[in-house]
């Protein structure tokens, strides 16, 4: 009969048969191996979905009262309990205005990040517009340096095909290895 028990035992106990494997306790030591144990634990069984907890909701402070009934004045007759009332309604009015103040402090900080974003995209605009404005003077002065070179070449070009027909063709030879080894027109550094 003992044995049929162990049988029908489902238990994780060691020695026992059951339905899911006896698994040894193991301890984390430190924060990673918490981490990996919670891990190997997920990816055990992937199709099972992961547990993903809501957003803890902001605490927000009960809102005053509309209409107070029970108006405590500074006149005789207060009974002993009313000194507890109003210091727990003159606490829960200090948690309440202090709440409020901190959220009006961090929208000021919201606005001034906002406001220093912005004035950091303004600032990185104006610099990207500047370094264009001279990177196109620089292409208009290159462009420009060019033109003055085939304008004076074709000058060059009519004066020497005037003179002389064969020795034209000797110099053009001659001027267009010239060209090549022409030093650049701006020279980047100077100013």
């Amino acid at each position: 009969m003992a044995a049929h028990t162990q049988k029908n035992n489902k238990n994780n106990k060691p020695g026992l048969s059951g339905g899911k494997e006896a698994q040894p306790l193991i301890i984390a030591k430190t924060p990673a191996e918490e981490q990996r144990l919670k891990l190997e634990r997920l990816m055990r069984n992937p199709d099972k979905p992961a547990p993903i907890p809501d957003r803890p909701k902001e605490w927000n402070p009960r809102a005053p009262p509309e209409f107070v009934r029970d108006v405590m004045g500074s006149s005789a007759g207060a009974g002993s309990g009313e000194f507890h009332v109003y210091r727990h309604l003159r606490r829960r009015e200090y948690q309440r205005q202090d709440f409020l103040d901190k959220i009006a402090d961090k929208q000021d900080e919201d606005q001034d990040y906002l406001d220093k974003v912005e004035q950091n995209k303004r600032a990185a605009d104006d610099r990207t517009a500047k370094r264009r404005r001279k990177r196109d003077k620089l292409r208009q002065k290159k462009e420009m340096a060019k033109k003055a070179k085939v304008e004076s070449k074709n000058k060059n070009e009519d004066d020497s095909s005037s003179a002389s027909s064969d020795d034209g063709k000797e110099e053009e030879g001659g001027r267009e290895a010239d060209d090549d080894a022409e030093a650049p027109s701006f020279i980047m550094g100077r100013k």
